[in-house]
């Protein structure tokens, strides 16, 4: 483990032009940027967030994220490439990234965690790491989540370090897995946490200065012209397939018996949480096509209530069907009216 230390640590230090009211994926952008551009070498930066929830390469974003209140309280949210869970950051969090060259994974990944426990340490933070490369504050909770993947011939390790936050945004945000908490035997997203700011006494940016100082010991400063093709790769980040299209397409069903209209139905086949086609059915009049109303009015959307009712309002659908208020289309598209397969839709 020394020898890897000694390899890994201490890193270049990347140092960027102004990045205030960067989001995620621009810091996301930039690792791959370093990865693919500068030369081979061990690379280290950190970077600062409004409200955002980050998902994993490979979670359903319905299950892990309230949009709805993501959306209302303007908190961003963002893939990335690599594993792992769904976290939330705001400007309490420290997010850090690490480039190295190719070598076994778990070795990095493990100094990584073990450097980053160490700097803290050293500011009298009583710290060690778990599981899969947590850095858990005693006592206290997780301070510390990491997750990596590989680029090319390059690794890229990254994580996020809780110094303070907004547990109302993050309880609001996330939608964790109610079977992990219980396994880790606790009740909710705030007791599995610990807060760095409870133990030590620096200020975040001190602290951030301080973990800079501790991991790297040479630096190397971004240019305009590299900003701009960071940006470049960054667009990739808000296609609307990658953030919502990672999985296959699901079936979410909504069914009632409407008093002076009769039964609908009304089948969205989803991809991720993006609306591709529409069923209609049941015992309904129709004043003229309404599979096609529906059809026009809700494919191609993203799968919210603000979408939805945004859709219904505009387009007016129920004006299709006999007896169809547009309070009733609305109510009918509520969570406790949908059934799924292979789908979990979010609730408020």
């Amino acid at each position: 483990m020394e020898n890897k230390k000694i390899l890994i640590f201490p890193a270049c230090h990347i140092i960027m032009p102004s990045t205030s009211n960067r989001r995620a994926a621009f810091f996301l952008a930039a690792e791959e940027y370093v990865a693919s551009s500068l030369p081979q070498d061990n690379y280290f930066f950190s970077w600062i967030l409004n409200p955002t929830v980050v998902l994993g390469r490979n979670q359903r974003i319905n299950q892990e994220v309230n949009l709805d209140f993501c959306q209302t309280e303007k908190i961003d949210v963002i893939r990335r490439r690599s594993g792992g869970g769904c976290i939330f950051a705001d400007n309490g969090n420290i997010m850090f990234s690490l480039i190295t060259g190719t070598g076994a994974v778990e070795p990095i990944f493990a100094a990584y965690a073990q450097n980053v426990a160490h700097s803290l340490q050293c500011l009298g933070a009583d710290v060690y790491v778990s599981g899969r490369n947590d850095i858990m504050l005693n006592g206290h909770g997780k301070i510390c989540g990491n997750a990596f993947y590989h680029s090319a011939n390059r690794n890229i390790v990254h994580g996020t370090m809780l110094y303070d936050t907004n547990t109302r945004l993050m309880k609001g945000a996330l939608r964790p897995d109610l079977e992990k908490l219980k396994s880790a035997g606790v009740k909710s997203v705030r007791k599995r946490i610990g807060l760095l700011k409870d133990t030590i006494s620096c200020h975040i940016e001190d602290l951030r200065t301080h973990l800079i100082h501790s991991l790297t010991n040479r630096s190397i400063t971004l240019t305009e012209k590299d900003v701009k093709k960071i940006e470049t790769i960054e667009s990739e980040y808000y296609k609307k397939e990658f953030l919502y299209g990672r999985h296959n397409s699901s079936l979410l069903i909504c069914s009632d018996r409407i008093e002076g209209c009769g039964k609908i139905e009304i089948r969205f086949d989803l991809s991720g949480n993006m609306i591709n086609a529409v069923e209609l059915s049941g015992d309904f009049f129709e004043w003229n096509d309404s599979l096609t109303v529906f059809q026009e009015t809700f494919s191609g959307i993203e799968f919210s209530p603000a979408s939805i009712k945004e859709a219904i309002r505009n387009n007016c659908p129920e004006k299709s069907i006999r007896g169809l208020s547009q309070e009733s289309l609305i109510a009918l598209l509520t969570p406790d009216k949908l059934e799924s397969t292979n789908y979990q839709p979010y609730t408020n």
